[in-house]
């Protein structure tokens, strides 16, 4: 059985006094986890500790030569180290690692602190004032002392506390630097995120070569603090969300109460949600038939078989995916061709109520055979629509739509292993290489949203496919999943290590509130929010410690607001509460430097890595609870979750 974890900015304070204490004190700081204060020992040194212990290093004339000043630790870079032990155990702690170390970035090729080589830290230490010209092999590493060797990237899932003048990170464990001073504290703040520019685009960290990224329209991405928050907090008053929505009022205070949990047949692919009677598991003998309830999904002991399939066109493999259809009585199911490559040449078409497979389809453009990396329904809804012959494909440098109805008539046989059927190329466009294109989702009304390998978020119109209305730069790492709220004003993309929303709002010439699905936003665009796990948990989630498969929760009627967003991390399913999330004012946003990151969620923990998180429909939603219910699929087991609102 899983369990449930909040993590409602429940912050350990390290608390310390305003001056480092001396090397000789011998009484240990630590605290215990979930809010217990530190009691400090009593402080017997003063800062000119620091100034002493730099003039004895000196004095020593060991290592730092006069023949290397430069090797002399920077009594500005002195920081205290410390280190979380005990994980999410009741004895769980800081611990004081040490009492006075020196912190830098270094420039290397040898990332590995396995293999660090003092040699080489003399020659690029300093580097960062230097041309990056020939050296784009080198990527910056953050030491702290002996201890602390690691690349200046996302995965350090570093979190800043301005308050404390602290910093918490991972790196084969989790660690904390407190700074003496606001000032110290900054300006770590600022060269992490210069180095952290650097290691991903490979250019300098100047204003010219932010904009070079971004763009001017995009300076709000740029400097948080001169972008417009407003639109934040206004987008569902201004865009016609009226007093009497059906959407219920917001509890930011619920349980999560596990009501079912049964073994799932094993090997678990995929989990497909339905919103009328069934839900569905694919799995490695076939697809596995859930009865949709007010508290979740219950096994229905029906299972239907896929076979590999007669066409060699169509892959043998495991279907990974699939898509309902026809008020959910068909589903789509793609094989990837090979395996660890999500790219399929054809579809086999599932009639659920008879259980067999009724069609195998081939894809193909002008004569010529191709592959689809991921399908999707043409709107959000659209899969309760009994006539929909149509769905959306994607590539990695194709965006199309297919017609499943043949110009002779529909095709109701299987094809064999030379005459599969070929799906009509509806619409669409393929674009020059480059576009690396990841993952899709569609709105209510058909608009398309696409995320790309290079963190490139784009906005397509339900009426082209051939040029996005707007595109979002992204922060450089890659989206690996995608999702849209029903009425296109959000949008949450899946990285690795974090999750990036994006509100879509803007307001056009003339005064009018619109989308960037239907019109290009200028240059008033609203810096983006992230969601993101503490560095602790984010070590605890497990070896497979990757975000992925965010989701909105589902709605499929206009009026209706999603209310809360789900992602799968290891061991991990996230949830944020949505209104909180969009909170200007919420407490995890305070002293915080650059983009507003929040740390605010609730944590539903398995005891094997998780496939698949997913809110059933709206329409599941019980009285007494504030959603509908969270299906977690790992691959030996379904639970469903129900957020009660009883306490």
């Amino acid at each position: 059985m899983g369990t449930a974890h909040s993590r409602d900015c429940e912050d350990v304070e390290l608390s310390d006094s305003d001056e480092f204490k001396e090397e000789e004190e011998e009484e240990e700081e630590e605290c215990d986890e979930a809010g217990t204060e530190l009691k400090p020992a009593k402080s017997t040194g003063t800062s000119s500790a620091i100034d002493d212990v730099d003039a004895k290093l000196k004095a020593l004339n060991l290592k730092y030569g006069s023949s290397s000043p430069s090797q002399i630790p920077n009594s500005k870079n002195a920081v205290k180290l410390y280190l979380h032990i005990g994980g999410n155990t009741p004895r769980a702690k800081w611990i004081v690692s040490e009492k006075l170390t020196f912190y830098d970035f270094l420039k290397t090729a040898k990332v590995d602190g396995n293999n660090y080589d003092e040699e080489e830290e003399d020659d690029v230490r300093g580097y960062k004032a230097k041309s990056s010209g020939g050296r784009d092999q080198l990527r910056w590493v953050l030491k702290v002392g002996t201890k602390i060797r690691a690349l200046v990237s996302t995965e350090m899932q570093m979190k800043m506390f301005g308050d404390q003048r602290r910093v918490d990170f991972v790196d084969k464990g989790v660690w904390a630097l407190k700074f003496r001073s606001d000032e110290q504290y900054r300006n770590f703040v600022t060269e992490f995120q210069d180095c952290l520019f650097e290691n991903v685009y490979g250019l300098q960290a100047t204003d010219e070569n932010r904009v070079k990224i971004y763009g001017k329209e995009f300076i709000g991405w740029l400097k948080p603090e001169v972008a417009d928050d407003s639109i934040w907090e206004n987008a569902d008053i201004e865009f016609g969300k009226s007093p009497g929505s059906k959407t219920p009022s917001v509890r930011t205070k619920h349980d999560l109460i596990e009501e079912f949990e049964e073994a799932a047949n094993g090997g678990v692919q995929s989990l497909t949600l339905g919103a009328l009677d069934n839900s569905f598991l694919v799995n490695d003998s076939g697809v596995q038939v859930y009865k949709n309830l007010s508290h979740g999904i219950h096994g229905k002991g029906v299972s239907l078989k896929v076979g590999s399939g007669n066409s060699p066109n169509i892959g043998r493999s495991t279907p990974k995916k699939g898509l309902l259809m026809k008020a959910e009585t068909n589903m789509l199911l793609m094989s990837p061709l090979k395996e660890g490559k999500p790219h399929a040449s054809g579809l086999q078409q599932l009639d659920i109520e008879t259980g067999k497979i009724v069609t195998e389809w081939k894809f193909e453009k002008d004569g010529n055979d191709i592959t689809m990396r991921d399908i999707t329904n043409n709107t959000k809804g659209s899969q309760l629509d009994p006539s929909e012959a149509t769905f959306l494909g994607l590539d990695d440098n194709k965006l199309c739509q297919w017609d499943m109805r043949e110009r002779k008539g529909k095709v109701q046989n299987i094809g064999g292993a030379d005459n599969s059927p070929v799906l009509n190329w509806a619409q669409g466009h393929q674009f020059c290489r480059g576009t690396n294109f990841q993952c899709f989702a569609t709105t209510g009304d058909g608009s398309i949203v696409v995320g790309s390998a290079d963190g490139k978020i784009r906005l397509y119109s339900k009426t082209s496919m051939r040029q996005a209305k707007t595109a979002f730069p992204g922060l450089g790492s890659s989206i690996t999943h995608v999702d849209v709220t029903y009425d296109g004003k959000w949008i949450l993309g899946t990285t690795d290590t974090y999750l990036i929303l994006i509100c879509t709002l803007f307001t056009d010439k003339d005064g009018n509130m619109k989308t960037g699905f239907s019109g290009r936003m200028g240059n008033r665009i609203p810096a983006p929010r992230l969601l993101k796990l503490t560095p602790l948990d984010s070590h605890l989630a497990g070896a497979d410690n990757k975000f992925h498969g965010g989701h909105f929760s589902w709605v499929t009627e206009s009026g209706k607001q999603e209310r809360y967003l789900v992602a799968t991390v290891g061991k991990f399913s996230v949830i944020w509460d949505f209104h909180q999330v969009k909170n200007s004012a919420h407490e995890c946003y305070r002293n915080q430097q650059g983009l507003k990151s929040c740390y605010c969620y609730k944590i539903v923990l398995k005891d094997e890595s998780i496939v698949e998180s997913r809110f059933m429909h709206d329409k599941f939603a019980v009285l007494d609870s504030p959603e509908a219910p969270l299906v977690v699929a790992t691959p030996m087991k379904v639970s469903s979750i129900s957020l009660s609102g009883k306490r």
